[in-house]
């Protein structure tokens, strides 16, 4: 068996893991970072990411003329999260977000990481029958989640202790954690290259694993109940290896995992063009002038589907239909103008910081992406409603579309268009002039563009399924990221050595969102955890 030695390993290297190093070599801690993946693919599911991060008055922010504070963020957050009284470290934990982030995050990123964001703030989450994020709160990463992880990537190995303190090893697949008299002394597992057994020992270990929305049959054991059986489609848009692993492992020595039936999926989930896994999906921005539909092809009601306003509450009403999966249904002159996929693979101008091309795909539209997207089985065009229901149809193998439903629903929608804005009596034409008076969404949003338009020709249909990403819900920390037990009737107790940050944690606490989120907290709840767990070992406070 191999053996290797450190102060601290760290099991997983994502964002959350690969700052966990960078903070302990800058406290002079030898570290050990294990991944399952290949060195190239370095990063987890941050490197796949959009790289949107959630701060609070931010100075992009106060020069957008955007007065946001800690006290109405945090209300907002407890807004979509629906805690319980139980949820004491949660909630402790979304406050230690919020009133941090900004001077902790993003200061700790652009500061000393190069990382420069976006100048315009976006605006997601913004709530519909609850509050949502009461502000634009949403930075996105000048070079996407790709850029991020390469930033932190060259500062950790560019480090000036990284020789004598940091060894990194690839496609280790981390099984047990190693315990002694109820202390945590390290990992054992399998080395996937020369497959022979492996130990890793540290006086500290730390669990950065990620989630297991990659592990679909995980997903549908912990689905959330109040929704019902979970869809017969679940597409894969998380990680390859965020599979829950560690979960159990930390289960095996009595250390809490709570609330892994919270989890945050996407309602428009497409099957990638070119799948890399089973059921590989990509998460697209829905067109917000696209007509939302349910199997049968009946516009959603009587509140229509529109995004930007409550992702989990679209999962919600997909989820109450007999089939659990939607279309919707636009014209190509939207989809140019629209059209859009959260990831770096599918933001080239953002992800290669190329300003003049991004500029192009703003104002003309991403015909290549366009182009490539409509390669997706899950994408069917057509010049008529006839042809195009025959095409859905044909495509899912039923006759559930019916025409009848698709003709009421798109021609009651541009007869309400041509009335002209002061009699738009449509919710989804009110969501879309309210988006519209938002400067970082005007751009991107038609104005009131009808669907049967010969101008704008073809009809496009797009089946989207319900796609995994995240998992709230994690191996519950106190405030310092240490793990802690079982309870034992009221009691706990930390479990010496051992820690967890990031998605592994619940993004903190076992469940920092609570069951929803306001989009952007994800990378940067990483971030957080991981600066805490490092000054936490060294005996300091962040």
């Amino acid at each position: 068996m191999k053996e290797y030695k450190a102060d601290v390993v760290i099991i997983g290297g994502g964002i959350a893991g690969i700052t966990a190093a960078i903070e302990l070599m800058n406290e002079g801690l030898k570290v050990i970072l294990l991944d399952r993946d290949h060195e190239q693919q370095l990063g987890g599911l941050a490197r796949l990411s959009f790289g949107g991060m959630f701060f609070v008055n931010s100075p992009i922010q106060r020069r957008s003329g955007i007065r946001d504070n800690a006290d109405v963020a945090l209300r907002d957050w407890h807004s979509v999260a629906g805690f319980g009284d139980e949820d004491i470290l949660p909630k402790e934990w979304a406050e230690k977000y919020v009133s941090s982030c900004t001077d902790e995050v993003y200061y700790w990123l652009s500061r000393k990481h190069g990382i420069r964001f976006f100048p315009v703030v976006h605006w997601v989450e913004r709530g519909l029958y609850k509050p949502g994020n009461s502000y634009p709160r949403f930075h996105i990463v000048w070079g996407t989640g790709q850029g991020l992880t390469d930033n932190l990537i060259k500062s950790m190995n560019t480090h000036p202790n990284k020789d004598k303190l940091l060894t990194q090893y690839f496609r280790h697949k981390a099984d047990n954690l190693i315990v002694e008299n109820g202390k945590v002394l390290g990992v054992e597992g399998i080395d996937e290259v020369e497959n022979k057994p492996f130990r890793a020992i540290a006086d500290n270990t730390i669990v950065a694993t990620g989630g297991m929305g990659g592990n679909i049959d995980k997903v549908r054991e912990h689905w959330y109940q109040p929704w019902g059986e979970p869809p017969k489609t679940i597409l894969n848009g998380s990680h390859i290896y965020a599979l829950g692993d560690m979960h159990e492992a930390v289960e095996k020595i009595n250390g809490n995992v709570t609330h892994l039936d919270w989890h945050w999926h996407y309602a428009a989930g497409v099957r990638h063009p070119r799948p890399g896994w089973k059921d590989h999906g990509l998460s697209l921005v829905p067109p917000k002038s696209a007509l939302w539909l349910n199997y049968k092809g009946e516009r959603f009601g009587p509140q229509p589907l529109i995004t930007s306003y409550d992702t989990r509450w679209t999962v919600e009403e997909i989820c109450k239909q007999k089939k659990k999966y939607s279309w919707q249904l636009l014209n190509m002159k939207i989809m140019m103008k629209e059209f859009a996929i959260s990831g770096s693979e599918s933001n080239e101008s953002l992800r290669d910081k190329k300003p003049l091309l991004f500029l192009k795909h703003t104002f003309f539209g991403n015909k290549k992406l366009v182009n490539d997207m409509l390669n997706s089985p899950d994408f069917v065009t057509a010049n008529t409603l006839e042809e195009l229901v025959e095409k859905m149809n044909a495509l899912e193998g039923t006759n559930d579309v019916q025409l009848s439903a698709v003709k009421e629903s798109v021609l009651r929608y541009d007869e309400i268009i041509e009335r002209g804005p002061k009699f738009h009596n449509d919710d989804q034409l009110r969501r879309i002039a309210h988006t519209r008076q938002y400067r970082g969404d005007k751009v991107r949003t038609c104005k009131f563009q009808k669907i049967l338009d010969s101008k704008a020709l073809p009809l496009v249909a797009i089946r989207e399924s319900i796609l995994s990403r995240k998992t709230l819900g994690g191996i519950q920390t106190d405030l310092e990221c240490r793990v802690l037990s079982k309870p034992d009737g009221k009691s706990q107790h930390i479990i010496p050595g051992l820690y967890a940050i990031g998605e592994a944690a619940g993004f903190g606490g076992g469940g920092s969102h609570g069951k929803g989120a306001l989009e952007g907290t994800f990378l940067g709840a990483c971030v957080l955890t991981a600066r805490v767990a490092a000054k936490t070992i060294n005996g300091k406070k962040l």
